[in-house]
């Protein structure tokens, strides 16, 4: 993922894009405009296009773009951030890390167990389904005696 800057930098040009996109687009589908009085056939013919639909698009992207802009102006670290105010962040950051750390272990701890109880618990089950498809295949089928033969 990108640092504050470039992702700034990125929003900025998006919001040139958008610009320059939907100029392009109101010059395309505008209604052509009149000078001096001068009409023209091909100007009364041509059909009714959806500028509105356009202007209201555009100006919904624009005003998203502004918004991401100024979240990622806000979320950049101030003039009076200093050099220990920094230090002091870090130092807080790297404690509740090393927190989250020892919690993780505990948690992989506790997983680790709960994982061997339930394999001996699938080895039980295992085992009890062998002796009982052992038992019940030798009650189906007895064994045949020499002297049956």
């Amino acid at each position: 993922m990108a640092d504050r800057l470039t992702q700034l930098q990125d929003a900025v040009n998006s919001l040139a894009d958008q610009f320059c996109n939907a100029i392009g687009v109101l010059q395309q589908c505008g209604p052509p405009a009149s000078f001096s009085n001068i009409q023209t056939a091909i100007n009364k013919d041509q059909p009714a296009n959806p500028t509105e639909e356009y202007a209201q698009l555009f100006a919904a992207l624009i005003a998203r773009t502004a918004k991401d802009i100024d979240v990622l102006i806000d979320s950049l670290p101030s003039e009076e951030s200093t050099a220990a105010l920094q230090a002091a962040s870090l130092y807080k950051l790297e404690e509740e890390n090393h927190e989250a750390a020892t919690c993780l272990e505990d948690v992989v701890y506790r997983g680790d167990l709960l994982l061997e109880k339930i394999q001996s618990a699938l080895a039980d089950i295992a085992q009890s389904q062998l002796k009982t498809r052992s038992v019940t295949a030798a009650r189906l089928c007895p064994t045949h005696s020499v002297s049956d033969a």
